[in-house]
């Protein structure tokens, strides 16, 4: 009978410091990704990994993808196919990939790249990449419509941090929310990067996202974190762009020669999507020969919408940030062409603002990770809803006369939306949706984990 209560004794003990490991736990930072340091969890292998498509300059024609494997692979092959009902898929078309090593902490890697062009438009299409004797699953990825078919986007703010636990529940609801999106938009700021574990940090962002790179074409912006700080004689920072960016997604390649890797454009079922680079613009002195690229694209549009993706927002919601050269050189082009949307990141909340009485442009700034900021008094008396501690999605539904627009919690509530409508006459009147929709949250925290007052949280 002794030795039973000793026993049950022992138990609650046991019971009790765990509890207590729990409690301690719950109130320190989380680090950034779930891989021990050391630990090759996500090293190149045989099998191709990390595998994405990205839209072609007329996505109702072709795609891009890029995926990953080891070193002793060289030259796979991307195989297509129009999809069917049947598991026997019937002809194949193959397209062998260029490939380029890249040399990480978690060692040697090759990266490679197809265009698949030539295709049908609205059509979905059968295709899969090859690595060492293996093949990746047999992924479906529609080609764009006629414009004026309705689209469906999803659009979200920088991850970054905590990827695999935090943001994947984040594009999870995204893709409940809408899973007829074809077109994906990441505003930059995808990793943290810059700690020695950028291979662990891509590999966290590819398993948060799980199918979404290979059921819908994503098209990201770059950020900051995408860049490398590097210190020379003097203590002025200077931007490299960090050797991930080039390679792990196919991007088209009709840029800026400024910033030819991190500027594109595409055509998508009536909208033209222009992505700038805003890190170059400020820290590498190319904000004028982007405005100048940005002219020309938009000088040959004849989509009925345009939308416009950066990083760095050209106003900024949180205090302290003034990104005076994006206004200077760019934001005049974006005013003189009448762009709708301006979907920017980079400042860890949300914030929404129009210029006057015009519909558009309309400037949203939002945060999909956990890696939360704080409002500036100016952003809460220009800009309406704003938002702190809350990690948020987005839903762009477009069709010829309208552009609806959602921004959404990761629970699901409409926290902002509103609905751009066209005239006869080519005017855009702008209707806020109001119905359901949550008031704006702040943050109730004094500090961070780490005892950080400027954010509110890591």
């Amino acid at each position: 009978m002794r030795v039973k209560t000793c026993a049950a004794a022992l138990s609650l003990a046991l019971l009790l410091c765990s509890g207590l490991a729990s409690a301690a736990t719950a109130t320190e930072a989380e680090p950034n990704t779930q891989v021990p340091a050391g630990n090759r969890h996500y090293a190149a292998g045989g099998f191709p990994d990390r595998i994405v498509a990205s839209p072609a300059q007329d996505a109702a024609r072709g795609f891009g993808v890029a995926w990953r494997t080891d070193a002793t692979v060289n030259a796979p092959v991307l195989e297509w196919v129009v999809a069917g009902d049947s598991p026997d898929v019937g002809k194949v078309t193959r397209v062998t990939a260029t490939t380029t090593p890249l040399q990480t902490e978690l060692g040697a890697s090759h990266h490679h790249r197809v265009d698949v062009s030539g295709l049908a438009p609205d059509t979905l299409y059968l295709w899969r990449v090859q690595g060492n004797a293996t093949w990746s699953a047999w992924n479906q990825l529609r080609t764009a419509g006629r414009a004026d078919q309705p689209l469906t986007v999803l659009y979200f703010g920088d991850t970054q941090n905590k990827n695999l636990s935090h943001v994947s529940r984040v594009l999870r609801a995204g893709i409940k929310a809408a899973p007829d999106a074809r077109l994906t938009l990441f505003a930059g700021d995808l990793v943290s990067g810059g700690d020695g574990a950028d291979d662990s940090e891509w590999g966290e962002w590819f398993a948060a996202a799980g199918w979404l790179p290979q059921e819908t074409a994503v098209a990201p912006a770059i950020g900051n974190h995408e860049y490398f700080e590097e210190f020379e004689d003097t203590p002025q920072e200077r931007r490299v762009l960090g050797k991930h960016w080039p390679v792990t997604f196919a991007l088209p390649r009709n840029g800026s020669e400024a910033a030819d890797t991190s500027t594109y454009w595409f055509d998508y079922q009536g909208a033209r999507f222009v992505v700038l680079d805003g890190t170059s613009a400020l820290d590498l002195g190319t904000a004028k020969a982007q405005g100048q690229w940005l002219d020309k694209v938009l000088a040959g549009n004849t989509q009925r919408w345009t939308i416009v993706l950066l990083h760095q927002p050209f106003y900024s919601p949180r205090e302290g940030r003034e990104n005076t050269v994006l206004r200077e050189e760019i934001l005049p082009v974006v005013r003189r062409h009448n762009v709708d949307l301006v979907l920017q990141g980079h400042d860890h909340t949300y914030g929404r603002r129009g210029e006057g009485q015009d519909a558009t442009p309309q400037y949203v700034v939002t945060v999909a990770g956990p890696k939360q900021y704080r409002l500036s008094d100016e952003a809460r008396a220009t800009m309406a809803p704003v938002g702190e501690d809350t990690q948020l999605f987005q839903v762009l539904k477009i069709d010829p006369q309208h552009l609806r627009y959602e921004a959404r919690t990761v629970t699901g509530d409409l926290y902002d939306g509103f609905e751009l409508n066209r005239a006869a006459d080519g005017s855009k009147r702008k209707t806020e949706l109001t119905e359901g929709r949550i008031a704006p949250r702040d943050c109730t925290r004094s500090q961070t984990l780490k005892g950080r007052a400027d954010r509110c949280w890591e």
